[in-house]
């Protein structure tokens, strides 16, 4: 029996995945959506004092199709998302009065509402969520500079304003996230990193124009191309405070989320999956997450929870190659890893005993970059344990 449920500060949540602040949790209604579309946990659309004034347009698919396409075999997609969304376009006191309980009401799962910016203004907002039944607060600091002073400063603000659970929401905008963590891991009862990357510029080249309307066209990128980014964050996190730690960036599939879990986070939150997919996406990552911790004989999240982290430690550099070796009972012949090697150190040769093709590797002239293992669409390529 597989338990897919997690608790983090005392917040039960069904499954690991939750929504993330953004679009897809705009409203009250657009918060049902995700519950019935199997969302664990709730995370409402950040808000502020003042209702944002959203550019148009604001939302922007970028990279819509990279692939490798090999018939009977899973095209291999590369896809970015940018925006120039701001915070809630809904004044603060419609979410007080009638968005948080409605979602409450309808849904029986666990809200958490998102609040910005400064001091003063998470202190009062905090009060107003907390007494409007939320079962947490997110807090966000989308890029404040490279001073971890300020975010503490809102993290301690907040912390004495209210009693639940708080969160603060990290940027990737510097080479080290650990100061900020650690700046407000005193106050906070979780870390969800990250948030959005940028800015960037997404240029359509029929007219010339940038695809977004915020100031000289800039955006912020999501999606999958922000994975690695992401996952590698929560790794640093994870291992620099105590504090549980929620994954976003990327999450398109199970095996994303169960990335992000293996990297220190224990749960996940989607937004960019969700606003190209539907809400359908929670249940089904949820569901992915469920039969990957079956098939690999894992009882529960806990199981996996930071399990990548003890190969993480710093340690020599091995600068030789090492060949990777083929499973022929995995291997196809779909040629894409002799198709991707750029030392043409790849050749299709017969198995001598079922006479089918299958990937050899030259070892003379394998650089040992590790590419054909990471692109082999049935692992059949693989490194020896060193």
């Amino acid at each position: 029996m597989v338990d897919i449920s997690v608790e983090i500060a005392g917040i039960k949540l069904r499954n690991p995945v939750l929504t993330a602040a953004g679009p897809p949790s705009r409203d009250a209604e657009a918060l049902i959506k995700a519950a019935e579309g199997g969302a664990g946990g709730l995370v409402a659309k950040t808000i502020s004092l003042k209702p944002a004034e959203v550019p148009r347009p604001c939302l922007s698919v970028v990279n819509r199709e990279y692939s490798v396409r090999i018939p009977g075999f899973k095209t291999y997609t590369t896809c970015g998302f940018l925006n120039v969304e701001l915070w809630s376009d809904i004044p603060y006191q419609r979410w007080v009065e009638r968005e948080y309980s409605l979602v409450k009401e309808k849904t029986g799962l666990p809200l958490i509402a998102s609040i910005g910016y400064t001091p003063e203004e998470v202190s009062k907002l905090g009060r107003l969520v907390e007494k409007a039944g939320v079962d947490g607060i997110e807090f966000s600091t989308h890029y404040i500079g490279f001073d971890p002073k300020p975010i503490r400063e809102v993290a301690k603000a907040l912390r004495e304003s209210v009693e639940i659970p708080i969160f603060a929401k990290l940027s990737p905008h510097l080479p080290d996230i650990t100061p900020f963590a650690k700046a407000v891991e005193p106050y906070v009862d979780g870390i969800v990193a990250i948030n959005t990357y940028g800015p960037t510029l997404h240029i359509d080249i029929e007219t010339g124009k940038p695809l977004l309307g915020g100031k000289n066209g800039y955006g912020w990128l999501s999606g999958p191309a922000l994975k690695p980014i992401a996952v590698r964050y929560v790794a640093d996190i994870a291992r620099a405070v105590k504090v549980p730690v929620i994954g976003v960036g990327g999450i398109m599939s199970g095996r994303d989320a169960v990335e992000h879990i293996m990297a220190g986070a224990s749960a996940v939150e989607i937004c960019t999956g969700a606003i190209l997919e539907g809400p359908g996406i929670y249940g089904r990552v949820a569901h992915e997450v469920e039969e990957f911790l079956k098939t690999h004989g894992y009882g529960s999240i806990e199981d996996i929870r930071g399990m990548a982290l003890k190969w993480l430690p710093e340690k020599p550099l091995r600068t030789t190659p090492l060949p990777p070796k083929v499973d022929p009972e995995k291997c196809t012949g779909c040629r894409i890893c002799e198709r991707a090697c750029i030392y043409e150190a790849i050749e299709m040769v017969k198995d001598p005993r079922t006479g089918k093709l299958i990937a050899k590797t030259i070892e003379e002239k394998c650089y040992g970059c590790g590419l054909c293992v990471s692109i082999c669409p049935t692992r059949a390529r693989y490194f020896e344990e060193e």
